[in-house]
């Protein structure tokens, strides 16, 4: 804020955040020290790149007053995001009931005897916000999928790497989030799991059924058979969902 006796002036840096091809504005306030009117002026070094409404006014006496510099829609960066242009913002005092249609270039001329207060402004550019980097879907953690389960209860080597690049392909197509992932994973592990455990239930009633069928005379019953087929049917369906 400048310490001028007529007027204090915030921000004293016009603080625009670049971006190309947009337009941005900033705003100065104004606010009149003294029981007097008072006359202000803004002038720029490159009025074709700003536009400053009003860029002249009157600040009743102990009031403030906003004014609105725009930049305009820029093709380019400047190097190093510097800029070297300028304001400077003149101020005086002048009689009560003065309106901004009664203000001239007369009212600011130093060699006329009046007294004015001049302050300089700088112009700051704020660089962009950065884009967050994108994540990678392969680094999130979690459980790798299970592969399909041989007779004996193992995980087979083979069945597994497909197994795992079938999922892999299945969570691209998908395009799923990192919680979504996670909670895909977790399903497939507890179905894993439920399906380790129907087939030890399954086997334990074969070895139970064989047992039977070799002392009632070693034939093979009719629903050893059917067992049979559908434990093929389950453990089919299970490894192809995978």
């Amino acid at each position: 804020m400048s310490r001028g006796d007529l007027l204090s002036i915030h921000p004293l840096e016009l603080k625009f955040p670049f971006a190309l091809r947009k337009q941005i504005s900033c705003s100065l306030q104004l606010s009149n020290k003294t029981d007097n009117y008072v006359a202000f002026k803004v002038k720029t070094t490159n009025p074709k790149k700003f536009c400053v409404r009003p860029n002249a006014g009157v600040v009743l006496p102990r009031s403030t007053s906003d004014v609105i510099v725009t930049m305009q829609a820029q093709k380019e960066a400047p190097p190093d995001m510097n800029c070297r242009d300028k304001f400077l913002l003149q101020s005086v005092k002048v009689n009560d009931g003065i309106t901004a249609k009664d203000i001239t270039s007369e009212l600011f001329n130093k060699e006329a005897g009046h007294v004015v207060e001049e302050c300089k402004l700088k112009v700051v550019y704020l660089s962009p916000p950065q884009p967050p980097s994108p994540v990678h879907e392969g680094s999130e953690e979690g459980s790798s999928p299970r592969g399909s389960v041989s007779d004996n209860g193992h995980v087979n080597a083979a069945e597994f790497s497909t197994a795992a690049k079938a999922f892999n392909e299945q969570l691209e197509a998908q395009d799923l989030s990192p919680e979504q992932t996670r909670t895909h994973i977790t399903k497939l592990t507890e179905e894993k799991k439920s399906a380790l455990q129907q087939c030890n239930k399954i086997r334990h009633e074969l070895e139970l059924l064989k047992r039977e069928g070799n002392k009632s005379g070693g034939g093979v019953s009719f629903m050893f058979v059917i067992i049979i087929g559908l434990l093929g049917i389950f453990m089919g369906y299970m490894m192809k969902k995978s």
